[in-house]
């Protein structure tokens, strides 16, 4: 195809998501320069603007300097990286950690890594798209089961005998968690090992913010640094035989420049604030309690545990119009519409930061908007 054909195609494409009000438009941040109340953000714990990962970043890019320099195997690896890395291991009760810059690369080195052409493997319906998206392009066999149950996981476990079987510890879109305790006994049953992507369950889910450890402990864990922690990053945890297939053969992992040492220290910093500073998680869970107490009743948002609380809104038209709406009254609300997720939703996430007052304003403003 010539390049001018396939631009017209190209144009195409992005005038029919525009005529269904799916185009996405790259936003500039300016919460702190104007009078919006930010409930968009994944920085659940506040801790982004903790003084204690302020000042480790701080500390550590006087210490360190700004970049690591090197791909972690070369010379990019740091005292502060094996400082951040034994504490991953003891907080989360698992031998062996590897650091990434993300977690969509974390994801898709763990897939593309440990999986061959005669695997098989199992996921949520739901799963983050750098893990569908990397199922889909190894070259193992890719499944998926309904949302959350277990009849039909526990059917495809013994139908497709997978080598890993993956879900979330709480779904970034809807909130909720997973039956990890049940699944954890199925796949051990049908001999998969279980693999838990913790993004938005780390520091927020457990007594000392341990998300899914709390309850199980998987196979594998997958952790990221920018929500709770509210720095950067990623990393995988597993056994000794894992991490030494990933250190050897990981391609994201070996070619990639490690993360700063700095933004390591940041990160170690932030896990201690979310270990002992209990006061995060429970006024978040007040916060919780105040949004279902206030937000009307007739208004379609699924009660969660987390602080991810979605209002689904199927009317694609309608959900951004509100969304537009609450940002002319001051509060920045994102509406997330497909292909991200299969319905139409505000995903309005709640934080540390965040005054009892502010969340009140906010349910208010939507029942006089959808009530």
């Amino acid at each position: 195809m010539s390049r001018h054909t396939r631009e017209l195609a190209w144009r195409a494409e992005l005038d029919a998501r525009t005529a269904q009000g799916l185009r996405r438009r790259q936003q500039e941040n300016r919460f702190a320069s104007q009078q919006v109340i930010n409930f968009s953000s994944n920085d659940y714990l506040g801790l982004s603007q903790a003084d204690a990962v302020k000042n480790a970043f701080q500390e550590g890019v006087n210490q360190y300097g700004a970049g690591s320099g090197a791909s972690p195997l070369v010379t990019g690896f740091y005292p502060a990286h094996q400082k951040l890395v034994s504490q991953l291991c003891d907080w989360l009760n698992k031998p062996c950690a590897l650091l990434f810059s993300s977690g969509f690369s974390a994801n898709q080195a763990l897939l593309f890594t440990l999986l061959q052409r005669e695997d098989v493997v199992l996921q949520d319906k739901l799963n983050h798209a750098s893990l569908l998206e990397a199922g889909q392009l190894s070259p193992a066999t890719q499944w998926r089961f309904r949302h959350n149950d277990m009849r039909d996981l526990e059917k495809r476990l013994q139908r497709h005998m997978p080598l890993l079987t993956i879900t979330e510890g709480v779904f970034s879109m809807d909130g909720d968690k997973a039956p990890l305790t049940e699944m954890a006994q199925l796949c051990a049953d049908a001999d998969s090992m279980l693999m838990v992507d913790d993004a938005h369950a780390i520091g927020v889910l457990g007594e000392q913010g341990e998300g899914s450890a709390a309850e199980i402990t998987p196979d594998i864990t997958l952790v990221t640094f920018g929500k709770a922690l509210g720095v950067h990053g990623a990393a995988i945890l597993c056994d000794e035989l894992v991490y030494d297939y990933l250190l050897q053969y990981a391609r994201h992992y070996t070619y990639s420049t490690a993360m700063p040492p700095a933004q390591a220290m940041a990160v170690s910093a932030a896990i201690e604030c979310a270990q002992t500073e209990h006061w995060r998680r429970e006024k978040l869970q007040a916060l919780s309690a105040c949004f279902y107490e206030t937000l009307d009743s007739t208004i379609h948002a699924p009660i969660t545990e987390t602080a991810i609380k979605p209002v689904i809104i199927a009317d694609t038209v309608q959900c951004l119009a509100v969304s537009e709406q609450l940002k002319g009254l001051g509060f920045h609300v994102s509406a997330i519409r497909p292909p991200t997720v299969p319905t139409s939703r505000l995903r309005i996430t709640l934080t540390a930061s965040h005054t009892a007052q502010q969340v009140i304003a906010l349910c208010q403003a939507l029942n006089r908007i959808l009530s």
